[in-house]
Formats: C-alpha cells, sequence, structure tokens
C-alpha cells in the first residue's frame, strides 16, 4: 500500500508539474494579447514589428510557444477529466453529474471572466468542449488517438478551405482574365482586411480608456466565447481526446520508459519546428500580410503545433522524472495545482499593468521587454503557490469551483476535517 501510495503521488506530481509548466507557458503565449491589439498576436505588421527585435520576439514566440501551451493545458485537462471521472466512480458517486456540475460553474466562472476582464478567455471553451469530451471517457487509448486525428484533420481541412478560399480569391482577383465575380469577391475580401488598421487604431483607444467603455465593448460582442467554441471546437476536442488517450495510457504520468519519451520527442520535434519554421519565414517573405497570417495561424500551423506540443510533453515528462526530488519541480507542481489561479490572477495582474484603468501601458512597451513582465509573472507563481498549498489545500479559485460545484463550503485548511 504505501508503494502504491507512492506511485500515485509520483502520478500526481508529474501531472501537475506538466500542468504548472503548461500554465507558466500560457502566459509567455498571452503576454501580446494582453499589452498590444489584438491583431499584433497574429502580425507584427499590425503592431509591435517596428525593431528587428520585435520582429525576432515575434518569430520566437510563433515557433516555440504559440499554441503550443495552449495545446498543452487542453492534453492536460482531458487527462483531468478522467482522472476526476476515475475518482468520483471509485466514491460511488454519479459521474455525470459530478462532471457537468464542475463545466456548468467554470462556464460561468469562463463568461464572467470574458465580460469583466479579459476578451482572451478559454475558460468557457473548455466547459463547452469537455462537455462533449466527457462521451468518449470509456474509449480505450488507441480509438481515442485515431479519432483525435482524423477531427483533429476535419478541422485543419474545413480552416484551409475557409481561409485557403479568401487567400485564393483575394490573390487572383487581379489576374488577367479573371471573371468578374471573382475579381468583385477577391477585391471585397482585400478591402475587409484592409480595415484591420482601422481597427488596431480603435482598439488603442478603447484598452487606453476607463473600465466601463471596455465592458460595453464586451457586451456588444456578447456572442464571442460562443463563437470562439465553433472556431476551435476541432482542435480542442481532439486535443482533450489526446489527452484522454495519454493519460490511459500512463503516457502523461510517467508511466513509461525514458528511452520512449526521447524516441516520442525526435519523433514529433523536429518535423513540427521545421513546418513551424517554413511558415514563419512564408509570413516574413509576404511582409506579414494580414489574409496569409491568418491562414497560417488558423489553419496551416496547426499541425506543427500538434507534433511540437507531444514533443514538448515527452521531454518536460523527462525533466520532471530526473529531477523529481528537486525543490524547483515542487514549485512548479504547486503552480499547476493552483493553475485555475494562476490563470485568472494572471489576467488580473496583467490587465491591471496594461489598461487605461490601471497603469495605462497598453500598446505603450515593445514586443521584447513584454517577456520580462512574463519572467516577474513567473517568479511570483512559483513564489506563492508552493507556501499557499502547503497551508491549504487547494488554491483560491480552485476553492471556490470545487465548493460551488459541490453545492457546499468545502474544507479550506489542512487541518480541517474533509
Amino acid at each position: 500500500m504505501g508503494d502504491d501510495g507512492r506511485t500515485e503521488n509520483a502520478r500526481l506530481v508529474t501531472l501537475d508539474a506538466l500542468r504548472g509548466f503548461a500554465v507558466m507557458g500560457i502566459l509567455a503565449m498571452n503576454i501580446v494579447a494582453f499589452a498590444m491589439p489584438e491583431m499584433a498576436y497574429v502580425s507584427p505588421r499590425a503592431y509591435g514589428g517596428d525593431s528587428a527585435a520585435d520582429v525576432a520576439a515575434w518569430a520566437l514566440s510563433f515557433l516555440l510557444v504559440d499554441g503550443k501551451m495552449r495545446g498543452l493545458f487542453s492534453i492536460l485537462f482531458g487527462a483531468s477529466l478522467l482522472l476526476i471521472v476515475d475518482r468520483a466512480e471509485k466514491s460511488g458517486q454519479n459521474p455525470a453529474s459530478v462532471h457537468y456540475r464542475r463545466m456548468a460553474w467554470l462556464a460561468i466562472f469562463g463568461l464572467c471572466h470574458f465580460f469583466f476582464l479579459w476578451w482572451g478567455d478559454i475558460l468557457f471553451l473548455y466547459a463547452a468542449v469537455g462537455c462533449i469530451a466527457f462521451l468518449f471517457r470509456g474509449w480505450e487509448a488507441r480509438r481515442l488517438i485515431r479519432w483525435a486525428a482524423g477531427l483533429f484533420t476535419l478541422g485543419v481541412l474545413l480552416m484551409t478551405l475557409l481561409f485557403g478560399g479568401q487567400l485564393f480569391l483575394a490573390s487572383s482577383a487581379g489576374d488577367p482574365g479573371a471573371a468578374p465575380s471573382r475579381v468583385t469577391a477577391g477585391e471585397a475580401i482585400r478591402d475587409e482586411y484592409a480595415k484591420i488598421d482601422t481597427e488596431v487604431r480603435d482598439e488603442l483607444a478603447l484598452y487606453r480608456g476607463g473600465y466601463l467603455p471596455i465592458l460595453d465593448h464586451r457586451l456588444d460582442d456578447a456572442a464571442a466565447p460562443f463563437a470562439m467554441v465553433l472556431v476551435n471546437l476541432l482542435e480542442t476536442l481532439p486535443l482533450m481526446m489526446i489527452g484522454m488517450a495519454l493519460f490511459r495510457n500512463g503516457f502523461l504520468t510517467g508511466a513509461w520508459e525514458p528511452r520512449a519519451y526521447r524516441r516520442t520527442a525526435w519523433r514529433w520535434l523536429p518535423p513540427g519546428l521545421l513546418l513551424t519554421l517554413f511558415l514563419c519565414w512564408l509570413m516574413g517573405n509576404a511582409g506579414f500580410d494580414y489574409l496569409l497570417s491568418l491562414t497560417v495561424f488558423l489553419a496551416w500551423a496547426q499541425p506543427g503545433r500538434l507534433m511540437m506540443t507531444i514533443g514538448y510533453a515527452a521531454l518536460l515528462v523527462l525533466l520532471i522524472q530526473r529531477h523529481a526530488a528537486a525543490p524547483w519541480v515542487g514549485r512548479v507542481a504547486a503552480a499547476g495545482r493552483a493553475a485555475f489561479s494562476n490563470y485568472l490572477g494572471t489576467s488580473v495582474v496583467m490587465t491591471t499593468i496594461f489598461y487605461g484603468y490601471g497603469l495605462g501601458q497598453f500598446g505603450a512597451i515593445g514586443r521584447a521587454p513584454l517577456y520580462l513582465f512574463v519572467v516577474g509573472a513567473w517568479a511570483l507563481m512559483l513564489l506563492w503557490s508552493k507556501p499557499w498549498l502547503d497551508r491549504f489545500r487547494y488554491g483560491p479559485f480552485e476553492w471556490l469551483w470545487r465548493s460551488l460545484a459541490r453545492g457546499a463550503m468545502q474544507p479550506m485548511r489542512k487541518d480541517e476535517a474533509g
């Protein structure tokens, strides 16, 4: 029993540390979206591309971070879904009731996060997709991976048809002999994307202002969280299914041999990196054209992101296992156990720094120096999470979520009876 306890603890530490790396990495991905207009994340031409250092910062983010940390977080969400379902079954609870109560409250948190704090919320997306992912909880790992690959491929193809079709029309509208209908459609698409520069200026004015105009803008855009679910469903659901499979087969809990993790990293990371590097060159060579950049981000970059996400996961498991006894791994794992609090806390801190109702630094800091804020936030996550969890059972928002989902105040302090 003691050995089983140690094995279970090692499994949970591996998952928690992976989640800690993911929530820290998500900030490295989101920092530009906190500090600059939305389109600046996709293209340095829109904003924050005035210097070679800024363009290099964009390229490094696109190559190494964009989508990979969110992908890892989505995979871990799928793994956590199964972990909670398994625990509910073992304790005699109704797994569906436990899961859907959690997702309902997560959706509410997500909507509050979107409307009252930051437009980049992913919690509502996870809650909505998590309701669907639950339906596959009984599938075995190979079946989950096969279906996830199929759904993911379908999503890439649909996005390619949508944005690639626009790109073709816009690019070929000026061809000699082009049909009038094609010319008209292509010019309309070009005109639509030409509005982005005006939208960037409007966004700068909005987020440099007070809180109420920002809130009013979000309320006017009330359909955005639901649209995000539709746009991201065929990326997020497959990732959650992969997470469920990798939890079932022991990959995410460190049950594989080290050489298997190394083999997985070598199989997926180099080709994913090369594909992403090519797309980075393609966008740069086109002067970071808005339509091409969006096509890359929403369609063509997805396969490379998935490959790199799997490669990163393998390397991180190896790193965690190799340094399992190191104090820093314990701190990363604590940040992962409090990932919900760290994710929401990051939004509070960053919007306060950058928005006009806080310190008013929106659009005022270069792209490259923004990563100093990332390092500072990482330090805060690592400093507060472990001391807090040494004393309390859960992070603050984890406790609130758990209490709401269970319909009763949960014990918070470790010396309270559970």
